[in-house]
């Protein structure tokens, strides 16, 4: 039976309004509206700062640059909230009869932090940017599923998609999917100019950016408490410790678990725990024994014993599907049992007869390795992180793009998620995806050993609500807008 986490509800055209319309009883980030302090600043110490950095989202990958985009310059047309529903950004509503055409009715007196006013043409501009984008990790398999965009009134936008999709206001949260103003996009992408509640005062890629509260902005007093925010680049996990603990920093990610005892101890710090759909993903190459080794993987990993000793206990088990248990159809009833005699005997028809296998933590993340008897690695494969996504759709066409090439030559799967996308039944959904699942677990292409809780810490100086986003670290990127000044 699905393990639902309330309240992310997802599937149907009426939840997905009452999303839009909850913002205005909860304050546009999902935040009871409540009496947080207004001034200071906010520094963080935040891990994936990188000297290519830009203000170019299509390349946005990693915390710090999302944080700065997303979390506080530039706004997308939808957000998710803490609790995992939806809530309007720059779209005030949508509305869609079939699934496949949406209509965004927008926010009236948006300006960017140029002055220049915010209006359908700076929508479709943003997004047509994503079009030809094939990175992988990018939007361009989001934007492809939209067949034509129009402006159908001076505050409205009208996206025809390919097919229905369900839960497409979902996908315009995409922290790459940021609005630009339309004709000055070069210039927004060299300055940062945003629609955003904090606006640039200085950037430095890689090192250091730091921004400052913009007056009358639409959020009004529902967001963005701080004053000034600044997010100093500490990729090295021992000075970000050290940042925080001497208080240079109030705030960091990416805490080892090593480190947590000192936190706990620190009268004046403060442990964050987020469970998520964050997880490591082992892609085996193809080629004649790729079948049999992913099968080997699949059944001889304990996977307990990786959460125990590769996480230290900061996680739970998974089943070789990347939809998670933030996610409201992942499916905790399916369990990959560790069978060594099993993955034995498909060790030795992919001519690994007399192979372990082993997890390690390598330079760039978890692998898992084969040694032969005497100890000496024959085979290592390293992992591909991921943060995960809101629905279920969107993390299997995260992870497989359109092709769906999850499964070995299923069309069964490829059926499943098409059909998946297109109905709006919420019960139906909860069956296709369980399947779905079902055969990711058996059959699939990637080995996902865990789901690992993001750790992160703060100076007990911040203030934070009760409930933290959990689509990504640091209150979902944007501690700078729902954090205060204790």
């Amino acid at each position: 039976m699905a393990d639902r986490r309330a309240p992310t509800s997802i599937p149907n055209r009426r939840r997905l309004l009452q999303g839009a319309v909850a913002a205005g009883v909860l304050g546009l980030t999902g935040l009871p509206l409540r009496a947080q302090s207004r001034g200071g600043t906010l520094v963080a110490g935040l891990g994936g700062a990188h000297p290519s950095d830009s203000w170019d989202a299509r390349g946005h990958s990693d915390l710090f640059m999302i944080a700065a985009g997303q979390g506080a310059v530039f706004d997308c047309l939808t957000e998710i909230a803490a609790d995992g529903s939806l809530k309007g950004e720059l779209a005030e509503s949508w509305d869609s009869t079939d699934g496949q055409t949406w209509v965004f009715n927008l926010r009236r007196g948006v300006r960017f932090h140029n002055g220049a006013d915010f209006g359908p043409a700076d929508v479709i501009a943003s997004l047509n940017l994503h079009r030809d984008d094939d990175r992988a990790f990018g939007a361009g398999a989001i934007v492809r599923l939209i067949d034509d965009m129009r402006a159908s009134g001076p505050y409205q936008v009208t996206l025809k998609l390919t097919a229905p999709n369900a839960d497409f206001p979902y996908l315009l949260s995409d922290h790459h999917l940021l609005i630009y103003p339309a004709g000055q996009i070069d210039a927004a992408m060299r300055d940062g100019i945003g629609t955003g509640l904090y606006r640039v005062t200085s950037f430095q890629p890689g090192r250091r950016m730091t921004a400052v509260r913009v007056d009358d902005h639409y959020k009004g007093e529902t967001a963005g408490w701080f004053d000034r925010i600044d997010y100093v680049a500490m990729n090295d996990p021992a000075a970000r410790l050290l940042g925080l603990v001497a208080g240079r920093v109030d705030a960091i990610n990416r805490v080892a678990p090593s480190d947590v005892a000192t936190i706990a101890a620190h009268p004046r710090l403060s442990l964050q725990q987020v469970s998520g759909n964050q997880h490591d993903a082992f892609h085996v190459s193809h080629g004649p024994a790729a079948h049999h080794l992913r099968a080997a993987l699949r059944h001889g990993i304990d996977r307990q014993a990786w959460v125990d000793d590769l996480l230290a206990g900061y996680g739970q088990v998974a089943a070789d599907s990347p939809i998670g248990p933030a996610n409201p159809h992942f499916q905790a009833s399916h369990t990959q049992a560790c069978d060594p005699e099993r993955a034995g005997y498909h060790l030795a028809q992919a001519g690994f007869g007399a192979a372990r296998i082993t997890g390690s933590w390598g330079a760039t993340g978890p692998r898992i390795s084969l040694r032969d008897a005497s100890g000496r690695g024959v085979l290592t494969c390293a992992a591909i992180g991921s943060a995960g996504r809101a629905t279920a759709d969107w993390m299997l066409l995260a992870a497989y793009g359109q092709a769906t090439d999850g499964i070995e030559g299923s069309e069964r799967f490829r059926d499943l998620l098409r059909q998946g996308r297109s109905t709006m039944d919420a019960d139906r959904r909860d069956a296709i995806y369980a399947e779905a699942q079902m055969l990711l677990r058996d059959q699939g292409r990637a080995i996902i050993p865990a789901f690992a809780t993001t750790l992160q810490a703060v100076s007990t100086r911040i203030g934070t609500p009760a409930q933290l986003g959990h689509q990504r670290p640091m209150d979902d990127a944007r501690m700078a807008e729902r954090w205060w000044m204790a």
